[in-house]
């Protein structure tokens, strides 16, 4: 037997909050992640009962990928220059339509430990955002470390936790 928990016991509370909350008011979910490189979808479905609720994701780690599946135009990844709520939310919205979910969470960001030149590119840095037919929110966030297997912990906590947020607040 494993002696590593999977998920992380706070991912796995904040998973089973949002699968019962889903449950409960029969609404549906998709991703579309990049940096977490699918820890967002394995949290959820790491609950029992997620198939009410999950209806796909993609992890988009290239921008080759996300011009292919994600509804990117080559103008998008020809002017990519780092990662921001806009484009995260397009790739939210893309697969929520896609998958005529009710929500969709949406996450790109640089996990470390090398990164780019600029503040969007800089290991610990992301984007995380949630769509809706009523549209997009979303933040950034920097974990001031490279260590990539934890800012893959962050950047799927704050995914979890603004999905949780949105559909608390939808009624």
């Amino acid at each position: 037997m494993a002696s590593n928990v999977f998920p992380p016991p706070s991912l796995k509370a904040l998973a089973e909050e949002i699968v019962s909350i889903l449950t409960a008011k029969g609404e549906t979910v998709s991703v579309a992640e990049t940096a977490a490189g699918g820890l967002i979808s394995a949290s959820i479905l790491s609950v029992p009962g997620a198939s009410k609720v999950y209806k796909g994701g993609l992890t988009l780690y290239s921008l080759e990928s996300r011009l292919i599946f994600g509804a990117w135009t080559q103008t998008d990844v020809d002017n990519f220059n780092g990662h921001n709520v806009e484009n995260v939310g397009k790739l939210a919205e893309n697969v929520r339509e896609k998958l005529n979910s009710t929500w969709a969470i949406g996450e790109s960001g640089t996990a470390g430990p090398t990164g780019g030149n600029t503040r969007s590119k800089t290991p610990g840095f992301a984007v995380v955002a949630v769509n809706s037919a009523k549209g997009t929110s979303g933040t950034e966030l920097e974990t001031g470390h490279n260590r990539r297997d934890d800012n893959m912990i962050e950047f799927t906590t704050a995914a979890l936790k603004l999905l949780k947020g949105a559909i608390g607040e939808s009624g």
